[in-house]
């Protein structure tokens, strides 16, 4: 999942870039208004943290263009220290989906931005996929096989999620490059690696392969339609 994070504090973008980065999102960010917007609108984005005070353009217009000029829906959890009613609810009018107020957790961040996606994804009511013997629950992104624990990079992580979410979908090698890295793959044996190191974690105890190569195409996670969910 893809999250731009529009925000001039340098190190209030570089917290929330290491969180989000570690839980499996793929996160670029922008320190002022037109270039935010810019990028809000070059890329597809699964969310957008936003702040109110930059320079440039201010967040409600950026907020207000996405919406009512370019006609983009992705979801805005706006972050801002103003913290009154007229100012939250101004917020909502020029367009933010929530509203966050300055100092906050990360974790407060990580579960909102989750409800947002799950929402905006039409997820709500789906909290855990199970794909064959394997489970992933999306709240904690914690996942097992057969009742094992199953540890992950974050890459591999984001992977496996994307996988299990469109089980015997073939997946070009494209796709799920730029899913997972967007434009930061550094070169082709990235997926590769990646791919490698999943199947040895899910395949630990001596378990089925379900991670199918196909080859000149791409990677699919076969499993019977019976046991995907």
């Amino acid at each position: 999942m893809r999250v731009l994070i529009i925000e001039d504090d340098t190190s209030i973008a570089a917290n929330l870039y290491d969180y989000l980065e570690g839980a499996g999102y793929v996160v670029d960010m922008a320190s002022n208004g037109p270039a935010g917007l810019q990028l809000a609108l070059s890329q597809p984005w699964d969310a957008i943290l936003l702040d109110l005070a930059l320079p440039g353009m201010d967040g409600l217009t950026l907020c207000r263009q996405l919406r009512e000029e370019a006609h983009r829906d992705t979801p805005v959890l706006m972050l801002t220290a103003k913290d009154t009613l007229d100012d939250k609810l101004v917020g909502f009018a020029h367009g933010a989906d929530d509203y966050l107020v300055k100092p906050f957790s990360l974790k407060e961040v990580g579960a909102r931005l989750a409800a947002l996606i799950k929402r905006y994804k039409g997820q709500v009511a789906q909290t855990v996929l199970c794909c064959g013997d394997v489970r992933m629950d999306l709240a904690t992104l914690a996942v097992e096989r057969h009742g094992r624990a199953v540890k992950l990079p974050p890459k591999s992580l984001q992977l496996l999620r994307i996988l299990m979410q469109s089980p015997n979908r073939l997946f070009s090698r494209v796709e799920l490059e730029t899913q997972v890295w967007g434009e930061e793959l550094g070169d082709s044996d990235t997926l590769r690696a990646h791919v490698y190191t999943l199947r040895r974690a899910l395949c630990a105890e001596g378990e089925a392969n379900l991670i199918e190569t196909v080859h000149g195409l791409g990677y699919r996670l076969t499993v019977s339609d019976a046991s995907a969910s």
